[in-house]
Parts: structure tokens; C-alpha cells; sequence
């Protein structure tokens, strides 16, 4: 990935730095956003410092965050050749039937709304004219029903299906692809298994739940040209959870 640059929303921690840390382990250059300046910086310094990854704050849901952090990527690497929509919020938990309405619209702004329209101002700055590889942090919540998660789920599938569309609408100029973790060890899923982590792992074939760097392996690969015929899909990365069908 050598002259390479990737824009790496969410990429203060969890999935999206480790993302972020293995495209520059294979020679990309990083522009990385989140909310936090604080977080955003210690993220710059672990990646090797502002000759490989520079940050840019703002929230997802925000068009001219958005277009600063495409516009950023551009001006200072001199391309924006790969984009990781690694966006979610999951704010509330329980029934859909219960759920407050503006919550829910909160939800698909962020997570879906956003998604399509970080896409648009990279095609129209640069992935139309040069071409480019877009993937998306999907979930499994988004291939099944969820307990208690339903309207992070819809998000997620809505995402999914948003991947196919884009691969279509884009290609050949540019390739579009999801991976779909499960539980993966961040401080976002934590309620989904602090606390009985063996218990919940217990559930996988592969016997442990996920880590961000098994994420951020398969990123590097569908982003990469060895993925040259790879698009409209959604690799599951779940140690085998929904093979058990249950």
C-alpha cells in the first residue's frame, strides 16, 4: 500500500484504529476521524506520528466534517485511494416496539446517512476520477434479529445492503465491500460481554470472542488489490457464532 492514503472514520480506537494500524503497517498514509481531539492525538502518535496519519475532529453526522476530512486526506497526501466507514451508535437498548422514535431516526442518520454521504464527497473529490476501495463496519446485527439491539441491527443491514447498491452503482472505478464482526473486544460491546467473557466465548466454534486486530486483517485485505475481484460483498467475521445457527 505504499503511496497509498486511507481515510479511516471512527479511528480513535477500537476497530477503526486497528484499521487504521494495519494499513500503515502495509505503507499507507491515515487520515483519522472521531469526536475526541484527546483520543484523536494519542491515535496520530501510536500510528508513527504525522507523517503517516494526521487527525481531523468532527462528528460523522456532520456534511462539513465530512467534506474537511476528505479535503484533508487530499491535500495532504495528494490522494484519497481508500475510505473505512467505520461509524455506529447504538444509544439505546430494548424492544423495538418501545422505542422512542427520534432515537431511532438518530440512529440511521448516523450510522447509514453518513455512511452514504462520507462515499459522496470521496467520489466527487477524487474515487471518480481515480478510482478507489470503500469498506464498511457492518455487524452481524444486521444479518439476524438481536435481543435487545434491533435498531443498531436495521442500521447494520441497511449498511449491508448499501454496500451491494454502491458496488453496482461505482464499479468498475471503485470497489465496495463490509465486513460483519461479532463480538468484538471494545469498549462499545463491552455490555455485551464484561463480566462473562468465557461464558459468551463459549458460544463461538472458535473459542474466543474477537479482538480489533482480527478486524482490521480482513480490512487491509478487501481494501487491497490482492481483492481485485472482491465487491458488493460482506465478509462475516464472527469465529464461527452463526454457524451454530441459534
Amino acid at each position: 500500500m505504499d503511496g497509498r492514503t486511507a481515510l479511516v472514520t471512527g479511528g480513535s480506537r477500537g476497530i477503526g484504529l486497528a484499521i487504521a494500524q494495519s494499513l500503515v503497517a502495509r505503507g499507507a498514509r491515515v487520515v483519522v476521524t472521531a469526536r475526541k481531539p484527546e483520543a484523536l492525538a494519542e491515535a496520530v502518535a501510536a500510528l508513527g506520528g504525522p507523517e503517516v496519519a494526521v487527525a481531523v475532529a468532527g462528528h460523522a453526522g456532520d456534511p462539513h466534517h465530512r467534506a474537511e476530512a476528505v479535503r484533508t486526506a487530499v491535500e495532504t497526501f495528494g490522494s484519497l485511494d481508500m475510505l473505512v466507514g467505520n461509524v455506529g451508535v447504538n444509544p439505546v437498548y430494548g424492544p423495538m416496539v418501545d422505542l422512542e422514535l427520534d432515537a431511532f431516526r438518530k440512529i440511521l442518520d448516523t450510522n447509514v446517512v453518513s455512511s452514504l454521504g462520507l462515499v459522496q464527497e470521496a467520489w466527487r473529490a477524487w474515487m471518480a476520477e481515480h478510482g478507489g476501495s470503500v469498506l464498511f463496519v457492518a455487524s452481524v446485527a444486521g444479518l439476524r434479529s438481536s435481543e435487545n439491539i434491533g435498531a443498531y441491527g436495521v442500521s447494520k443491514a441497511a449498511v449491508i445492503n448499501l454496500t451491494t447498491q454502491l458496488a453496482v452503482e461505482l464499479g468498475p472505478t471503485v470497489r465496495v465491500n463490509a465486513v460483519a464482526p461479532a463480538v468484538v473486544k471494545t469498549r462499545f460491546a463491552g455490555a455485551l460481554y464484561e463480566g462473562r467473557e468465557e461464558e459468551v466465548a463459549a458460544e463461538y466454534p472458535a473459542g474466543r470472542l474477537g479482538v480489533p486486530a482480527d478486524v482490521g486483517e480482513a480490512a487491509a485485505y478487501l481494501l487491497g488489490e490482492g481483492a481485485g475481484w472482491v465487491t458488493g460483498q460482506t465478509l462475516v467475521l464472527d469465529g464461527g457464532r452463526l454457524s451454530r445457527g441459534r
